[in-house]
């Protein structure tokens, strides 16, 4: 998995590829405990996500929930058909701001 980031004053953006699962959803976790200090926008582009699975779910889970407490948003961009069959699934549509 790669992980770019782009950060404009209080607005971060991360572009996720490769695959989100349990041997690199820890790695999208520190990124996330590292970076959201001051954050009220966070933005992931998941166009070239190819894979997401339940450990990835718990990192988007934990980083919309600090979102959430601090009155900020998570907004979520281009994720494919797979990925898109996922959180509607498990219900994370509702919980995610998805374009």
């Amino acid at each position: 998995m790669q992980i770019d980031q782009e950060r404009q004053e209080d607005k971060l953006t991360l572009k996720i590829r490769g695959r989100l699962e349990n041997t690199t959803a820890p790695e999208l976790q520190k990124v996330l405990e590292r970076e959201l200090e001051g954050i009220t926008e966070l933005g992931m582009d998941l166009k070239e996500l190819e894979y997401l699975s339940s450990a990835g779910l718990r990192v988007l889970l934990a980083a919309a929930k600090k979102m959430k407490a601090k009155k900020g948003t998570i907004t979520v961009y281009h994720a494919n058909e797979d990925v898109m069959e996922v959180f509607e699934i498990t219900g994370f549509k509702e919980i995610l701001g998805i374009r």
